[in-house]
């Protein structure tokens, strides 16, 4: 399975947020489905030609988060998300997305 997230090489953020913050995303705006199984690390890194630890510290930090499921010798599933985590992380990017635009404006 093709996960679509992006990262840059030239951005300022580290490799491992880019994903892990991408991943949040994708989980708590319900386009990754409660129960789906993410790739293997080594998959999910050579998808994203990074490196094992990367990917590992992502799964890592998500699950800690409750985001993630790790089952062992299974995989890595998509937790369920609460309504009210949903509804926070939707204020949240509007509030950043407004953040941004201001800055934007005042430059």
């Amino acid at each position: 399975m093709l996960i679509p997230i992006h990262v840059s090489e030239d951005s300022a953020q580290p490799m491992y947020h880019q994903i892990e913050e991408q991943l949040r995303g994708l989980i708590l705006s319900g386009q990754l489905a409660e129960g789906l199984l993410l790739p293997s690390i080594r998959e999910f890194a050579q998808q994203l030609s990074c490196s094992v630890i990367t990917i590992r510290r992502v799964y890592q930090d998500l699950e800690s988060e409750g985001l993630l499921r790790t089952r062992q010798g299974t995989g890595t599933f998509v937790a369920k998300v609460g309504q009210t985590e949903r509804e926070r992380f939707r204020h949240d990017a509007v509030y950043e997305a407004f953040e941004h635009a201001v800055d934007v404006g005042l430059r």
